[in-house]
């Protein structure tokens, strides 16, 4: 997808709440402390923390970043699948609290994992087709998991936001999307079930890496690029494993990867993953680098973006925390304590 004007991003934000689980903490409760945990830690909402305020959170950054008036903003899209409500947008509030509303669009977006970048594709085509001058995409997700699931270990909380907008005032321009989809239930959760279930390793292959690579190639292809024309690549990470092996099977070498690798630190923050690590990669990228960003969402299907910094990044960079701020922000919880900010404990 090649927009019909020239477009990107103008402003980047980032959020991560402050209160980490250790993974020796889930497996001694469960395991006996005999299980080796795929991450260090996950990030944790604190009580007064949702969808809806973390995503206000990161918004704020990425508007100071872009410098726009809220009142010109078009569109806000919030990308998740943890919204706080069932029925009410998350996209209305976030509005609201920045000062856009209004005469803006306002709604939700659900595709798993990625939510989020579904988001960003919608504000690309939007500001793209001339529609609109600037739009806001978040990706956004709390901890979602159920007790003694693999997914305990791993599912974090985070997201980043983004301000697309034209050319001339971009920090990042975008080259060129790509989408691939199918219908490849590896994760799901009906309606009235609390936690997701997963098909296990099946979530690998023919999920994962069929999806990741096939868009990523698809779009390098089309652009007439190659691993070595990029300095930086995100994949979604589900787990520190995965987005290495996708990355090596397309020819990206480790110093290319990871500086977008948060997942060890805070886990896997869904719709927030690979936007998380694209704002990593923008707090800290230089004009004319070139940037590969590739999410991935059960059930299934990949976003693969494709941008060239400008030189506006560098003086936007100082203007909000950087992502590895909230990232390095620490304060460790046990178990119980997990339960309770979680409310994992319910009672009859």
């Amino acid at each position: 997808m090649k927009p019909s004007r020239e477009i990107g991003v103008v402003g980047h934000g980032a959020y991560v709440p402050r209160y980490r689980l250790p993974g020796s903490e889930v497996s001694r409760v469960w395991k006996g402390g005999a299980c080796m945990s795929p991450v260090k830690e996950k990030s944790v909402p604190g009580l007064d923390e949702d969808v809806i305020t973390m995503s206000i959170e990161a918004s704020r950054n990425a508007m100071a970043r872009s410098g726009v008036d809220p009142r010109r903003l078009r569109a806000v899209w919030v990308g998740s699948e943890s919204h706080p409500y069932a029925v009410k947008p998350s996209g209305t509030v976030v509005a609201e609290a920045l000062g856009a509303t209004p005469h803006v669009l306002a709604g939700d977006l659900q595709f798993a994992c990625k939510a989020g970048t579904e988001a960003l594709q919608a504000a690309f085509g939007l500001v793209g087709s001339g529609a609109a001058d600037y739009a806001l995409a978040v990706g956004m997700d709390t901890a979602q998991g159920r007790p003694a699931d693999a997914l305990e270990y791993t599912a974090g909380a985070g997201g980043a936001a983004f301000v697309v907008g034209p050319a001339d005032d971009a920090c990042a321009l975008l080259e060129g999307s790509l989408s691939y989809v199918s219908d490849t239930p590896d994760f799901w959760r009906r309606e009235h079930e609390r936690y997701p279930q997963h098909a296990g390793r099946f979530t690998g292959e023919p999920a994962y890496f069929e999806h990741v690579t096939r868009a990523a190639r698809e779009l390098m292809d089309g652009l007439g690029v190659t691993a070595r024309d990029y300095a930086y690549a995100v994949f979604h990470q589900p787990n520190p494993k995965f987005p290495m092996k996708a990355g090596k099977l397309l020819g990206f070498s480790t110093a290319q990867l990871e500086t977008g690798m948060l997942v060890d630190r805070i886990g896997n923050t869904y719709a927030g993953a690979s936007l998380l690590g694209l704002s990593a990669v923008l707090d800290r990228a230089k004009p004319s680098d070139r940037i590969l960003v590739v999410s991935f969402g059960s059930g299934a299907g990949s976003d693969a973006m494709s941008f060239c910094v400008t030189e506006r990044l560098l003086e936007r960079q100082p203007l909000a925390p950087t992502t590895l701020e909230y990232v390095s922000r620490h304060s460790p919880l046990d178990y119980a304590g997990y339960a309770r900010l979680r409310g994992k404990i319910v009672m009859a």
